[in-house]
């Protein structure tokens, strides 16, 4: 879903719309340009080249300590600005995480409780900022490959003039039309567990475009790394389901999993907790 009502600064927006544009240009586009030039060389010939994105990327580290004052090459302005937004779209992440218990009619704090993990007593959060240039062959590869995120309640402030996201409904890519000052919430495979199904994890992926730069900055609110997770008790009593629907596991054995299989279905990551358990709980009978 896409919201306008989240209660960001639209010149707050528009100030970091600005400088990440100019750091690719000033710092990313002819590394980027030097790449794609090498990548389409060597995938000429070939149907596809089903192993490349035509994205160029960095990341910054928010929860549970940030890292924004060792990534090289950002100014100090555009650091202050990405500080504050982060500061913003943390507490937006916090209350949708609020209005999802109410929805769900868990107690209140349950799932920000859920993903803090025992060390820290803190979520992870952090930010991935992405440009995707124009791409000469779009019918030879993807801006970014359809898969599910990994995590908790992503926050994307994308580009509002360049398209390409995508979203996979009813076996059916729809586009996700840019929206000016809007945030695109989008949940993970970890909330579809913790809500035992009741919320999806949804496959989408980035299709490249011939024309424009799109902007993408997209910030993960995801379970603490030694979060354990597993349905919601409630939940599970309440749909009758039997134990067992969804797996129980520690968040950061579930991303060794991910990094892996993160362009593969979400399902066989899940049955491979299950058997994970299953073959535990053998172990500990025949003990």
């Amino acid at each position: 879903m896409q919201i306008l009502n989240h209660g960001i600064s639209t010149e707050l927006m528009d100030e970091v719309e600005k400088l990440t544009k100019d750091h690719y240009k000033r710092v990313r586009e002819q590394r980027f340009l030097e790449f794609a030039s090498k990548a389409l060389k060597d995938a000429q010939g070939v149907k596809a080249a089903v192993n490349l994105d035509w994205e160029s990327t960095f990341f910054v580290r928010h929860l549970p300590e940030s890292n924004i004052a060792e990534i090289p090459d950002l100014d100090d302005e555009y650091r202050r600005a990405m500080k504050r937004f982060a500061g913003e779209l943390e507490a937006l992440a916090e209350r949708l995480l609020e209005l999802l218990c109410e929805n769900l009619g868990l107690d209140r704090g349950y799932l920000a409780r859920a993903f803090r993990g025992p060390s820290t007593g803190a979520p992870t959060f952090g930010t991935k900022v992405s440009s995707y240039p124009p791409c000469p062959r779009p019918d030879l590869v993807s801006g970014l490959r359809a898969h599910t995120d990994a995590g908790g309640i992503i926050l994307l402030f994308q580009d509002d003039r360049v398209g390409g996201l995508q979203l996979l409904k009813d076996g059916e890519w729809v586009d996700v039309p840019p929206l000016r000052h809007s945030i695109v919430v989008n949940l993970g495979d970890q909330l579809e567990v913790i809500t035992n199904g009741r919320y999806k994890s949804v496959m989408h992926r980035v299709v490249a475009q011939p024309d424009g730069n799109r902007m993408s900055i997209a910030s993960f609110y995801n379970p603490g790394s030694d979060a354990i997770i597993f349905p919601a008790l409630a939940l599970v009593k309440a749909d009758g389901a039997a134990l067992g629907s969804y797996p129980r596991f520690v968040f950061e054995d579930y991303m060794k999993l991910y990094v892996r299989h993160k362009f593969e279905a979400k399902e066989p990551r899940f049955e491979a907790f299950k058997s994970m358990e299953t073959d535990s709980s053998n172990r500990i009978a025949i003990a």
